[in-house]
């Protein structure tokens, strides 16, 4: 059976070809919808005066994707805070969007919202409604991307590296249930694929954050609770981005290379077991998009990183 959603990002160019990747989509077609009458010209959209978004209307499998999948991708794609300008592109047309077709998607899409606004601290600007309309675009929209490669895309390549990886790796872990292996399988394959400083886990050990599985230099063996960012992301159980390391009150400089840092905890029953925490020689290397799909990496590996702080050894 397949199912369909309809998102409004941006340029549906990026978004169609972001989409078209995903493992369970079956098709994405770029569009325009919620507007005012009949099927418009790409001409009409652009004035800003038909009501119309630009939207990419996504069929997918949900035996091997979820919608609740497929809404945690879309907001790591897009900017939520950002209303009508998604990258460089400004206009009513360009506002951000999830149009639903079956009402029994509605109370997914509203837990969806209501996690995305509990991370941001705020109601993003997203709209979420009822499909009234979609009309497909001219042929030369579709599979834009994939007749001219160098074309214009407001997504940054690397969430194009991120979609891999994170299919990549829920492949590669597969059913294995032990922490270390899969923490060490996340690593590798990060630190491979993204081109990063260091990447490892730091596991929570009774008041302490010990060295884990990691890929890099050596680092600091032990961390405190509250202490450096390691510690601050554990404390405050949510992601933390530094885009300059001297910057940070009390960073730890287990390297002096290290000049930006993102630490994102791993959550079991609302406590933390471990923090993944990845290093970069550069200052501003993380942001939205690195936190959105390592905080999906870190979902992945949740469910099996069971083991209590209290049971750890």
């Amino acid at each position: 059976m397949t199912k369909v959603i309809y998102f409004a990002g941006g340029c549906f160019w990026g978004v169609e070809h972001f989409f078209k990747g995903v493992d369970g989509v079956r098709e994405a077609v770029p569009g325009y919808a919620n507007g005012r009458g009949t099927a418009p010209t790409y001409e009409q959209v652009y004035t800003d005066t038909t009501g119309f978004a630009e939207t990419v209307r996504v069929s997918y499998i949900p035996e091997r994707v979820s919608l609740q999948e497929l809404v945690k991708l879309f907001f790591a794609i897009i900017d939520p805070l950002s209303l009508n300008r998604q990258g460089h592109d400004e206009g009513t047309r360009y506002r951000t969007g999830i149009y639903y077709c079956e009402p029994s998607d509605l109370p997914v899409l509203e837990e969806a919202f209501r996690l995305e606004t509990q991370l941001l601290g705020t109601s993003p600007v997203t709209e979420l409604r009822p499909l009234e309309s979609f009309f497909p675009a001219e042929d030369y929209h579709q599979d834009y991307l994939d007749k001219n490669p160098g074309g214009y895309c407001h997504l940054p390549l690397k969430a194009f590296r991120y979609l891999r990886l994170v299919q990549d790796l829920k492949y590669l872990l597969g059913d294995e249930t032990d922490q270390i292996a899969r923490m060490s399988e996340t690593a590798a394959l990060i630190y491979e694929r993204m081109h990063f400083f260091w990447v490892g886990f730091y596991r929570v050990c009774g008041d302490q954050l010990v060295l884990g599985p990691f890929q890099g230099p050596s680092a600091c063996l032990r961390i405190g609770y509250g202490k450096g960012v390691c510690g601050t992301a554990w404390q405050k159980k949510e992601t933390v981005v530094v885009p300059d390391v001297e910057q940070f009150p009390g960073h730890i400089a287990c390297s002096s290379e290290s000049r930006s840092e993102i630490v994102v905890p791993l959550l079991c029953g609302g406590e933390v077991t471990a923090v993944l925490d990845i290093d970069s020689t550069d200052t501003g290397t993380f942001d939205s998009i690195d936190a959105a799909f390592l905080g999906i990496i870190a979902e992945v590996l949740a469910p099996e990183t069971i083991t209590a702080p209290s049971e750890i050894k």
